[in-house]
């Protein structure tokens, strides 16, 4: 299995052709990392501004803002799948491309950096009562 970050551009693709509302434009916010620590509730964050504000500046960037619910769509109509924690920690350490860490370089462009640490990534999970985030972000 090849893993690779859902682009920004991949997933507008995939909200254009299927009219797709993410869970966080149905709620009309989402959850904004603001350091290592600490998170707020944002009006109007979604994959199309991250922060609420801002559109995203590169269709290369990885698509931020999804929920478990909205990968889940976007595998579907890909015909792709989540990989599990395991199969995502065992590619990643193959990635011999550097790691966005200690703030050091803003989110990346997916096919730039090693997946790890760049942004949070989703991954399936055995216990289907929980949503489990693997690499971490930029902070």
């Amino acid at each position: 299995m090849s893993l690779k970050p859902v682009s920004y551009s991949e997933f507008e693709r995939f909200v254009k052709e299927t009219n797709y509302v993410t869970d966080a434009e149905k709620y009309g916010w989402s959850i904004v990392q603001t350091d290592v620590y600490n998170f707020k509730t944002v009006p109007n964050a979604s994959w199309r501004k991250p922060d609420g504000v801002h559109k995203v500046s590169s269709g290369k960037l990885p698509v931020t803002q999804v929920s478990y619910n909205d990968a889940l769509a976007y595998c579907k109509w890909s015909k792709q799948r989540l990989p599990n924690y395991n199969e995502y920690w065992n590619i990643v350490k193959k990635d011999t491309r550097i790691i966005v860490s200690d703030n050091k370089l803003p989110i990346s462009d997916i096919d730039k950096v090693n997946i790890v640490g760049n942004v949070w990534d989703i991954t399936d999970n055995e216990n289907d009562a929980l949503v489990r985030l693997a690499g971490g972000s930029l902070f």
